[in-house]
């Protein structure tokens, strides 16, 4: 019995690496539209990431602006990745999938999160809190779902 119970939880913990992938909001190949993630930390402000400067987290790639937000990205990748697997966080608290634009942001609680639009997350920013919970409540459901809007 032992046995097998081991081999239903490396079956379970083998397969959330690529789970992890699909449920990441990507274009071309890359997270964030080839944003650098931690730029939105480091400068407050979306800064294109370059080819140069690229790993991969679960299965997704991520751009940075140079090495030191590449480097600061491996030591810590879930301080610096999108929240909802980089779907737009306003979308995810109405309980869908919606594609982002990089400039809408917003970085509350050394967490990153992204919005479909500028007029979005003005939306969003009426109610941050709020949306938030409703989109931490909605992500394990909604992450399942193939569909995006956008």
């Amino acid at each position: 019995m032992t046995v097998v119970r081991l081999l239903l939880v490396l079956l379970v913990v083998g397969s959330v690496g690529s789970t992890y992938a699909s449920q990441q909001f990507e274009r071309n190949g890359l997270a964030i539209d080839g944003y650098d993630p931690v730029a939105y930390f480091t400068e407050q402000k979306p800064v294109k990431g370059s080819p140069e400067f690229r790993t991969d987290y679960h299965g997704v790639t991520f751009q940075f602006a140079s090495a030191v937000h590449r480097e600061a990205f491996i030591t810590e990748p879930a301080k610096y990745a999108p929240q909802y697997g980089g779907f737009c966080a306003y979308g995810m608290a109405k309980g869908y999938k919606a594609v982002i634009d990089p400039a809408a942001f917003t970085v509350v609680h050394e967490k990153l999160y992204l919005n479909y639009s500028e007029s979005v997350r003005t939306r969003w920013l009426s109610d941050i809190p709020g949306y938030i919970q409703k989109a931490d409540a909605n992500w394990p459901e909604v992450q399942r779902q193939a569909k995006v809007q956008e």
